[in-house]
Formats: C-alpha cells, structure tokens, sequence
C-alpha cells in the first residue's frame, strides 16, 4: 500500500496487475488501482479533479486529467472517506503512476493533495541482476 497525506487528507492507493484482462502477448497489460481518500483534517473538503502522470516501462509519460473521479465529486467531511477502484491499461509490462486531486473547502479555498507515486507491476517483467 501507497500512502500520502496533504493537509489533512490521506490518499492511499493499492494497485494490482489484472491477468484476465491483460493481453501480453499483444503488448496489453492492465493493471487495477483501489484509492482510498480519508478526510483526517476538521473542515469539509470536496473532490473538484484529477491529474495523473503515468509512466510506461519505457519511460513515456501520459497526462490525465479531468473533473472528479469515476464521475463523482465526493463531499467528504472531518473523519470520512471515500473508495473508488480504476484501471489502466500499458503496453509495457510494468510502470508507474502519480498526481493529484484539486480539493475545495466549503469557503472556496483550493488545494491540490498528493496521489502517492505507486509501481505498476506484473509477472512479465524480465528482472536482470547485476
């Protein structure tokens, strides 16, 4: 598990490589990624956006962004939390993935919180020892 906390809120994030919806064959590999967001702070915060940066084996960066997350802009108030499960697909075996959320408090006030930089792994990664 991959934790961060940015001024009260805790973002941990577990990902997992899916096999049945993988390809690697065709150079298709997909990987889940269960985030969970825990408001520790004392005041209301909502979830506005997203921005990732995913890096494939190779080194190639994607950008993400848009409004919330799996379509809702959770509320979440002093001592609640709020799970969401996503996916993404590589064309390397392995990679690693990053970002943030814009939250807003209930005054208007925005900030962005740390996605905690997390690996992407499957069992097709051709380890070399030195």
């Amino acid at each position: 598990m991959y934790k961060a906390e940015t001024r009260g809120i805790s973002v941990s994030v577990q990902p997992r490589f899916v096999e049945e919806e993988s390809s690697p064959d065709s150079g298709r590999y997909f990987f889940a990624y269960t985030v969970e967001i825990t408001n520790n702070g004392s005041e209301q915060v909502q979830l506005r956006s997203r921005h990732w940066r995913i890096v494939d084996g190779r080194g190639e960066m994607q950008e993400v962004r848009g409004a919330g997350v799996v379509g809702k802009q959770p509320v979440l108030g002093p001592g609640e939390s709020f799970s969401y499960t996503s996916g993404c697909p590589l064309t390397t075996p392995d990679g690693t993935m990053e970002g943030t959320y814009t939250m807003s408090t209930a005054d208007g006030d925005s900030f962005e919180a740390a996605i905690p930089a997390f690996s992407l792994d499957s069992p097709h990664v051709r380890r070399v020892m030195h």
